[in-house]
């Protein structure tokens, strides 16, 4: 596959965002490449920002390839840095890419039909008081723990790296079908993340909320809704995925060794090897 027509799906907020929008765009006739007007115009659409403007995209133009140019901090997902924009439009204009199928989660509130997706993770999150709260969830109708924690996420493997991991979970590859149960802050040391079978469906139910505030259930950030007591949000694998350009040359144990300072030293150069 090569790329005709790009959309730029650019963060405002960036404080430069505009400026390298703008040479990215005059950019693409050397390529032989054109700028679409809108998403469904175009072959790719480029996330100009950081992670959660790759998020925000994935969520704004489902079904369509999504590739993440950085100019925000970390960018674990929005892999590709400045110096090697350039020749990340060339690897667009020649094919030299792949597409990557990503899973994602959906939570409802049990009872009602109301479904929310998340690339990332889903978060079940006290709100506002210093109390922790009370979770108990079943796995596949199972009772597998009760919780008295700050909170739990399930993660995707491609959410693995994200605030799963800055809660201790484990980095799960991208390519694994298993989803990431980890707790937030347990009060308890025998309380440990694990992995479940992408195939498993979680019910977690609020036992008693903390200081008498609600239970917050976010999607990728967002908030979905609220839990009250004895109120239950119920996980699984949802039927939609996500599709990510991966460019020849970079692997996954790239990027986490890049991103996450594993080790110093060379990163890849999308489209060489």
């Amino acid at each position: 596959m090569t790329v005709g027509k790009i959309h730029f799906f650019v963060n405002s907020s960036k404080e430069d965002s505009q400026a390298v929008y703008a040479s990215l765009a005059a950019k693409l006739r050397a390529h032989s490449m054109a700028e679409a007007a809108s998403a469904g115009e175009a072959d790719v659409v480029v996330a100009l920002g950081g992670d959660g403007t790759l998020l925000r995209a994935v969520h704004a133009f489902p079904g369509k390839p999504v590739a993440g140019f950085n100019i925000g901090s970390l960018g674990y997902l929005s892999s590709v840095e400045r110096k090697d924009f350039d020749s990340a439009l060339a690897s667009l204009a020649a094919g030299r890419f792949s597409i990557s199928e990503r899973a994602m989660l959906s939570v409802r509130k049990a009872g009602e039909k109301a479904v929310y997706h998340a690339l990332n993770e889903i978060a079940l999150i006290r709100e506002l008081s210093g109390h922790a709260a009370r979770l108990e969830l079943a796995v596949d109708s199972v009772f597998a723990a009760s919780y008295t924690a700050d909170g739990l996420v399930f993660a995707t493997p491609t959410g693995s790296t994200a605030y799963s991991l800055a809660a201790g979970g484990p980095v799960v590859m991208p390519d694994l079908p298993g989803i990431v149960v980890t707790p937030m802050n347990p009060h308890a040391l025998g309380i440990r993340p694990f992995v479940a079978s992408d195939r498993s469906v979680f019910a977690a139910r609020v036992a008693r909320r903390g200081g008498g505030d609600k239970t917050g259930v976010y999607a990728d950030g967002e908030r979905a809704f609220f839990l009250e007591e004895g109120e239950t949000a119920e996980i699984r694998r949802s039927e939609c995925s996500a599709r990510l350009v991966e460019f020849d040359g970079c692997s996954p144990y790239d990027v986490m060794s890049r991103k996450l300072g594993w080790r110093g030293g060379f990163s890849c150069t999308p489209g060489k090897s």
